[in-house]
């Protein structure tokens, strides 16, 4: 049995999603329930859940003060955390630096089934959760200054300097990051959703197979169709609809 608390000061919404989890995902116990940070905190450390179901905006507070607190006072978090959120566009882009799950209001059956389907896979893997460190840290920031991506592997997740990554090449629906120092990293996500995530991060989509890291683009090479040359020493081909946008982009550098 998963166990599973549920903290939102919506009941309403509480009790939809405690109808939504026996329809779709009836293995799952909801042990308790709190509608505030304190109550929040207090349900977290006594019923130690497998999944935390948190809601981003309370009346005493955030669901980012209760993961805060809990983080410094026990130096990590064990439990799985899936954030339901409106569409705070800040927050759904701290979410996905930091390679955490989350859920919009009002909740999709679809999307909480697969968000559950890949908490389940790695439920009783140990974990440190050290993502929810950057996202604590990335929240701080303003949307341009994140330093530091999470990427989730097969093995594990792996925290990264945005400024280390070289490239990212699409490998059907996955993309594998080519990042200084460190072997080729592959991940279960597609280019374009890299693009969006990191387009104000100084990287330019240059074809449809490639995004690079403009800081680490050492050529741009007009001949044989157009091609670029990176740090690696890897030739990368730019198509023709993205030459003038490359040249323009490199032109303001």
């Amino acid at each position: 049995m998963v166990t599973a608390v549920l903290i939102d000061d919506d009941g309403n919404l509480r009790e939809g999603m405690k109808a939504m989890l026996q329809i779709y995902a009836p293995e799952i116990e909801i042990t308790g329930e709190a509608d505030s940070v304190k109550t929040g905190i207090e349900l977290i450390e006594t019923a130690k859940p497998d999944i935390v179901f948190l809601d981003i905006l309370m009346n005493d507070g955030s669901g980012f003060d209760i993961l805060e607190r809990l983080n410094h006072k026990f130096g990590k978090i064990t439990s799985h955390i899936i954030f339901i959120t409106a569409h705070e566009k800040f927050a759904i882009k701290a979410f996905r630096f930091s390679a955490l799950d989350f859920l919009l209001k009002p909740v999709d059956p679809d999307d909480l089934q697969s968000v559950l389907k890949k908490i389940k896979a790695v439920i009783h893997q140990d974990h440190d959760n050290k993502n929810i460190g950057l996202l604590l840290e990335n929240i701080q920031k303003k949307p341009g200054g994140f330093k530091k991506i999470a990427l989730s592997t097969s093995d594990g997740i792996h925290l990264f300097e945005i400024k280390d990554i070289i490239r990212c090449e699409s490998e059907d629906n996955y993309t594998k990051f080519y990042i200084k120092n460190h072997k080729p990293v592959l991940i279960s996500k597609t280019l374009k959703e890299y693009e969006e995530l990191l387009k104000d991060q100084d990287f330019e989509r240059i074809h449809q197979s490639h995004l690079i890291n403009l800081n680490e683009l050492r050529s741009y090479i007009k001949k044989d169709g157009g091609f670029v040359v990176m740090s690696d020493e890897s030739q990368l081909p730019v198509s023709q609809r993205k030459k003038e946008r490359l040249q323009e982009v490199i032109s303001r550098l």
